[in-house]
C-alpha cells in the first residue's frame, strides 16, 4: 500500500466578476484569485481495501463520488487508464465548509496531485488541470494555485503576479448561501457594480498593495438578501476600523476577508471578530504550490 500526504490550501476571490450568461446554463466569470495559508489536510492510501472512498469523521460530508475528493480520483483513474480498484482519502477539515473558500475543490485539486505522484503517471500540472475541470469549476485553479485570473467557468487560468506580502483575516458567518440563488438574482438584476479586475491586475503587477485592497470587490455582495447582506457588510466594516486596506466577501460566501499589511492590526481584527463568530482565521497568501500551509490562530 502506498500512502501521501499533502496540503489542500483555501481560496478567496480578489475580485469576482461575473460578465454574462452561457447557452450551456452556466456564467462567464472573470476572477483574480489568490491560495491562503488555511489548509486542509488530504492522506491518500492506495490499495487501502474498501474501494474509492472517503471519510474525514464528519457526518455531513459524503463519503462516495459526490465528494468531489471521490469523484477526482475517479476521473483521474478513467482519465489515465489506470485499474486499481481501491484508494481510501482521509480528510483533516479546515478549511469552512460551503464557505466560498474552495475547501472541497482544493481536496479535489490534492487527490490529482497525490494520485499523479503515487502512481508515476508523469502528467503536468495543465493536464491535471484539463482533468479537473470535469470535477468541478474551481478544481482547475486549486490544482495550480498561487496567484491567477480565471475566466470561462473558472478553467481558463492566466498567471498574475504574486499578492505582495501581506495578512489575510478570514471570518465565516453563521449562515449559508446558496450559489444557485446568487446566480438567479444576478441575472434578474438590471444594474451591476463591477469590480476593477484589470486595476487589481496593474495593482498585482505594480506591487501596490494599497492600490489592489481598494479595488477589491464581489458582484455577488450586490445581490445577498438583506439580512445577509447587513453581516457581511458588519464583517467587513470591523476589518476596516481594525486596519484592513480593505474587506470583500469571497467566491458565493459567506466568508469576507480583509487583507492587512500589518500582523498587528490582523490580529486585532481576529481578536474582535471572534467574540462574534466561531470561524475567523489569520492566513498569509501562498505562491503556487510548493508552499507550506499552517493552521492558523
Amino acid at each position: 500500500m502506498n500512502q501521501l500526504t499533502l496540503s489542500a490550501p483555501a481560496k478567496i476571490n480578489l475580485t469576482l466578476d461575473i460578465l454574462g450568461a452561457r447557452p450551456d446554463g452556466y456564467h462567464e466569470m472573470e476572477m483574480v484569485m489568490q491560495s491562503v495559508s488555511l489548509c486542509d489536510e488530504v492522506t491518500l492510501h492506495l490499495g487501502f481495501p474498501g474501494g474509492v472512498r472517503a471519510e474525514s469523521g464528519l457526518r455531513f460530508l459524503p463519503n462516495d463520488k459526490s465528494n468531489l475528493a471521490v469523484a477526482a480520483a475517479l476521473a483521474f483513474r478513467r482519465a489515465t487508464g489506470q485499474t486499481w480498484k481501491d484508494l481510501r482519502i482521509s480528510l483533516t477539515k479546515r478549511i469552512p465548509v460551503c464557505a466560498g473558500t474552495a475547501g472541497g475543490s482544493s481536496d479535489a485539486a490534492a487527490v490529482l496531485r497525490g494520485l499523479n505522484t503515487l502512481t508515476g503517471a508523469g502528467l503536468s500540472p495543465q493536464e491535471l488541470a484539463s482533468i479537473g475541470e470535469e470535477v468541478g469549476s474551481d478544481v482547475p485553479y486549486c490544482v495550480l494555485g498561487g496567484t491567477a485570473l480565471a475566466q470561462g467557468r473558472g478553467e481558463t487560468l492566466s498567471p498574475l503576479p504574486p499578492l505582495p506580502d501581506c495578512f489575510l483575516v478570514l471570518c465565516k458567518p453563521r449562515f449559508s448561501i446558496s450559489t444557485p440563488a446568487l446566480f438567479r438574482t444576478w441575472d434578474k438584476a438590471k444594474r451591476h457594480l463591477r469590480p476593477d479586475t484589470r486595476g487589481v491586475i496593474a495593482a498585482l503587477e505594480r506591487g501596490d498593495l494599497v492600490g489592489l485592497a481598494q479595488r477589491m470587490f464581489n458582484v455577488f455582495e450586490a445581490v445577498l438578501p438583506p439580512h445577509q447582506h447587513r453581516d457581511i457588510e458588519g464583517i467587513k466594516t470591523t476589518l476596516l476600523q481594525a486596519g484592513a486596506l480593505g474587506a470583500a466577501m469571497s467566491g458565493s460566501g459567506p466568508t469576507v476577508f480583509g487583507l492587512f499589511s500589518q500582523e498587528s492590526a490582523a490580529r486585532k481584527a481576529v481578536a474582535v471578530l471572534q467574540e462574534d463568530y466561531d470561524e475567523v482565521y489569520l492566513t498569509h497568501p501562498l505562491p503556487a504550490h510548493g508552499a507550506s500551509c499552517q493552521i492558523p490562530v
